[in-house]
């Protein structure tokens, strides 16, 4: 989703003003991707592209609604949060499913076509006979989740929990449910330091994750158990970078740290897949080595996203909104 435009927002502003701007701008993006994605029919292409950008409108209403709760109506920011979340994680699980599968053929591809791997003892050529298996055993597991994904996005759409939403996001698109007394505040006195508990909370993230380990130690299996700890920084991120862009500010470093978190999510759960297909009963040697030495290629690709976000987002303390 491209990133918002905004004029100069000063310290003296309304910080109703600024942040009702936002929003209303959100939500009209939202409507927009909604009247996309209905008119789309029955192209792919356009509903993927219309889902994202209705997820990514809810995502930055959602986390600008819990960084500046304190400005809105808190009850009804609460309840659009909930349901903005919930109707994101929902429209983001097919397309979820069909990148995974996409790449993890991609690197199959990639890795029966290498020479520099080896094939394990007494079995020569046994990735490349292997990774056939294993990739029809890869796609018939993640379409199948991906059908039931779909049929659940269907599902949610003709809803009238999700009608609910998409009148609520309507209506905040021409009026945002502002508390009397903190909109009438100051942005550098009100949303500037909301924005920086956001901050905060990101920079106490970041801390906590386990040292990555030297180069020496660079082909030694990884702990899938620190993912998670590195996908709570990916969402703090994103919360972080949209209260950057509802105070106008330059959020390219963000964006870039989080691109890098995004492949780490991808590779992370694409091992995940192949480890889930491993644990098939009664697959052949060849197949279950073929899934281990991709299982091993998204891990490897894990840690380079580890490395790539530490690159952009370590290379200079974070700046603080003014």
């Amino acid at each position: 989703m491209a990133q918002p435009n905004h004029e100069p927002i000063t310290a003296t502003a309304d910080a109703g003003d600024v942040l009702g701007t936002y929003l209303r701008s959100q939500a009209t993006a939202f409507l927009r991707g909604l009247r996309l994605h209905e008119e789309s029919g029955a192209d792919a292409a356009e509903g993927s592209d219309a889902a994202r950008s209705l997820r990514g409108a809810a995502r930055r209403i959602s986390g600008s609604l819990a960084t500046f709760r304190v400005v809105t109506e808190s009850s009804w920011a609460d309840g659009l949060r909930t349901e903005l979340v919930w109707l994101s994680s929902t429209l983001a699980d097919e397309h979820a499913y069909a990148a995974r599968l996409a790449r993890l053929m991609d690197a199959l591809h990639r890795l029966s076509g290498s020479p520099e791997l080896p094939a394990p003892r007494g079995t020569a050529g046994a990735l490349t006979v292997g990774s056939a298996r294993a990739g029809a055993l890869l796609e018939r597991q993640l379409t199948l989740a991906r059908t039931r994904a779909h049929s659940a996005t269907l599902q949610a759409l003709g809803s009238s929990r999700f009608h609910a939403v998409a009148d609520a996001v309507a209506v905040l698109a021409s009026e945002v449910p502002l508390d009397s007394v903190a909109a009438r505040g100051r942005v550098g006195d009100v949303l500037v330091p909301l924005a920086a508990v956001a901050e905060n909370r990101l920079s106490a993230a970041v801390a906590a994750l386990p040292p990555r380990g030297d180069g020496e130690q660079a082909t030694s299996p990884y702990n899938a158990d620190h993912d998670g700890l590195w996908h709570e920084v990916r969402r703090l991120l994103r919360v972080h970078r949209y209260a950057r862009e509802a105070l106008g500010e330059d959020v390219s470093r963000p964006a870039a740290a989080g691109e890098a978190l995004d492949r780490h999510r991808d590779a992370a759960e694409a091992a995940a897949a192949s480890a889930t297909a491993a644990r098939t009963p009664r697959i052949a040697p060849a197949t279950a080595y073929a899934l281990g030495v991709l299982h091993a290629d998204q891990r490897h690709e894990v840690e380079a996203a580890r490395l790539d976000f530490e690159r952009v987002w370590l290379r200079e303390p974070a700046v603080t909104p003014r």
